[in-house]
């Protein structure tokens, strides 16, 4: 059993557990939901419900705009994290999973290796969210797409080009993406740093090797961070192997005119994106963080009340 009954759970641990008409009806949701919060009117369609949030790794982002969507819904979210849980003192994953599943109608994990995160989900009996693992991170591109969408009206035919680490978990949910909302995906990174092979589409991604070449002609130029977490002791390493990717006005001008700048954030200013290009009239970081927030609603909804 589980907080939800004997529903069947469904998971969401990557984008592709969701069919391509899913998510654009998902998107399409949180695009509605986003204007009713607009307008003072959220729905309050989680009344009754918990979800717990799970943090083995440090939130900023994840953390507010999941509390923030149960909460306007009407639900209620339960924080849990390793340093003041059970969980820093050896508890078995799968038994925090099981545990956890009695009191929450859904559960976001966010962990380090796909490992921990399959273990964690296979045994929970309710529905698991993939918060953030070290290979993926799809709910940060429901709001990327969302935003996108929002923006140019329709990201399909749209060229994409992802400058950095093609080996980051965001770099390889862009590959995932790429083929269900219908865009095309250059990705501009060191050898050292590419992705799995079998996890590149070559009919719809190119690799580049080139940062002069990474935003020619791009509708969308999308960065990261270096340096992510669990990789602390790369750092002078990655500086190096990064030199010369930095997103800044001149890569900025190969661009289409009227292109636009994605920073999942945090980010660090003069590393992977300059300050006047994240800061500037092209960037839609801002919106893309607050979009974290409807498309977690539209998600939570059809995992629990579907």
């Amino acid at each position: 059993m589980s907080a939800s009954g004997t529903k069947t759970k469904r998971d969401f641990l990557k984008l592709s557990d969701f069919s391509r008409d899913e998510l654009f009806r998902l998107l399409d949701r949180a695009t509605e939901l986003a204007k009713l919060r607009r307008e003072d009117r959220s729905p309050r369609t989680l009344t009754g419900k918990t979800v717990a949030l799970v943090f083995e790794k440090a939130s900023t982002r994840t953390r507010l705009s999941f509390e923030a969507a149960v909460s306007e819904l009407g639900g209620h979210p339960m924080n849990v994290d390793t340093q003041t849980s059970q969980m820093s003192r050896g508890e078995p994953l799968a038994d925090t999973a099981r545990v956890v599943s009695r009191y929450a109608h859904a559960v976001l994990f966010r962990t380090f290796s796909s490992e921990r995160l399959h273990t964690f989900a296979n045994a929970a009996t309710s529905p698991v969210i993939n918060g953030l693992s070290d290979d993926a991170h799809p709910i940060q591109l429901l709001a990327d797409v969302q935003t996108l969408r929002e923006h140019f009206g329709s990201v399909e035919g749209r060229l994409v080009s992802f400058v950095g680490d093609g080996s980051s978990n965001m770099a390889r949910s862009f590959l995932e993406a790429a083929s269900l909302f219908g865009f095309k995906l250059r990705l501009v990174c060191p050898e050292a740093f590419s992705p799995p092979a079998a996890e590149v589409d070559a009919a719809i991604t190119t690799i580049e090797r080139d940062p002069k070449a990474a935003a020619r002609g791009a509708d969308v130029v999308v960065t990261d961070v270096w340096t992510s977490m669990g990789q602390e002791k790369e750092v002078a390493e990655r500086l190096r192997a990064f030199a010369g990717f930095t997103v800044d006005a001149t890569m900025m001008r190969t661009a289409k005119p009227e292109a636009v700048v994605l920073h999942c954030l945090p980010a660090h200013r003069g590393e992977e994106i300059t300050a006047d290009v994240l800061d500037g009239p092209q960037s839609l970081v801002w919106d893309e963080a607050e979009n974290r927030m409807h498309t977690a609603k539209a998600l939570l909804e059809a995992l629990i009340i579907a």
